[in-house]
């Protein structure tokens, strides 16, 4: 009997691991398990669109910094969100941060997108899909779907080691210094994205 205990103990255990692994690709957007306010930052390597390599951990651990992940320079949504917190960047800067631009496409497709020379934010290769598995943001693309933007788009999604398509639902995160989140937005719904104005609100709050 105790033994029978045991098992079923360690079984609801590794449910319960199981249940708050947030670093699994979900199979839509909605189900996607972003880390909490207080969390520390995943690390990863990056990629810079010359093709460098870069620490996650070691660029979050220079400056307060503002995180956002976006599906590629592809996305007409993403494309002008980042327009947007164009408007607010020197005011970010003024507050002592850095901007990084996190996307899954390739170094070659990030030296391709058209952003404003002046613009300081780092746009950063996930090709490997590691910070964003690693802020439980990512999510698998429906075939049909992964064919509907090669077809119309001419959009080669980035694929995860089982060839299936991942997309990361569009996040944005503020941390420290020493690594940890301290505000997050996710929203599954890629048209929605948060203003400028409530960025550069939280980010002055945050600084406090």
């Amino acid at each position: 009997m105790k033994k029978l205990i045991l098992m079923t103990f360690v079984a609801l255990v590794s449910l319960t691991v199981q249940a708050v692994d947030r670093s699994v690709i979900r199979d839509n957007a909605a189900d996607v398990t972003p880390i909490l306010n207080g969390t520390q930052a995943p690390n990863a390597t990056l990629r810079t669109a010359d093709g460098s390599p870069v620490s996650l951990q070691a660029l979050l651990m220079q400056k307060p910094s503002v995180i956002v992940f976006y599906r590629g320079g592809w996305c007409p949504y993403c494309s002008q969100q980042l327009a947007e917190l164009q408007t607010i960047e020197s005011e970010l800067v003024k507050e002592g941060y850095q901007i990084l631009a996190i996307s899954p496409e390739s170094p070659e497709k990030l030296q391709s997108q058209k952003i404003d020379t002046d613009y300081v934010a780092q746009l950063l290769s996930d090709e490997k899909l590691q910070a964003i598995s690693g802020f439980g943001i990512g999510f698998y693309v429906e075939d049909d779907t992964r064919a509907l933007y090669k077809d119309r788009m001419n959009v080669e999604l980035t694929p995860d080691a089982t060839d299936r398509a991942v997309l990361p639902a569009p996040a944005i995160f503020i941390t420290n210094t020493k690594g940890q989140v301290v505000f997050n937005y996710v929203n599954p719904d890629y048209k929605v994205r948060p203003s400028a104005e409530l960025v550069l609100s939280a980010a002055k709050l945050v600084n406090q």
